[in-house]
């Protein structure tokens, strides 16, 4: 365990990268912004945070298998990270972050539909054709 990378994980932010490149969408950074919590990637302009969180270390409602051995262990680890997601995300938010987690799942599954949901967050409103201003 010890050997797996918090950063630069194939299955998520490389694979989410990827994916954006593809989309053409640009203004992200991939980079330690001093941004509390360390987001995998940080739209600054539309001031959007995205975490990308593995089904096995955030928990997954519908991945995650607890292992065999040292269970306590690995339940209470659970327990904290689960705990920093929440403070993060609602720390965030109150300094005027929107805050996008997305399971390292629906990156596999439905990657379309996660580049949509972050697309629609980071580009400005459209304003309506025609709109009077009577």
């Amino acid at each position: 365990m010890a050997a797996i990378r918090s950063k630069g994980n194939k299955s998520t932010e490389q694979a989410l990268r990827y994916r954006l490149v593809r989309a053409g969408i640009r203004g992200w950074r991939m980079l330690d912004a001093g941004i509390l919590g360390r987001p995998d990637f940080v739209f600054e302009e539309a001031r959007v945070a995205v975490f990308v969180d593995g089904c096995y270390w955030h928990g997954c409602p519908k991945c995650y298998r607890a292992p065999a051995s040292n269970q306590t262990y690995w339940s209470q680890k659970l327990v904290r990270n689960r705990g920093r997601d929440r403070f993060v995300g609602k720390e965030l938010r109150r300094q005027g972050w929107m805050v996008v987690r997305i399971w390292e799942h629906e990156l596999k599954r439905r990657p379309g539909a996660v580049v949509e949901r972050i697309q629609k967050l980071i580009s400005p409103p459209v304003k309506a054709f025609g709109a009077s201003a009577g």
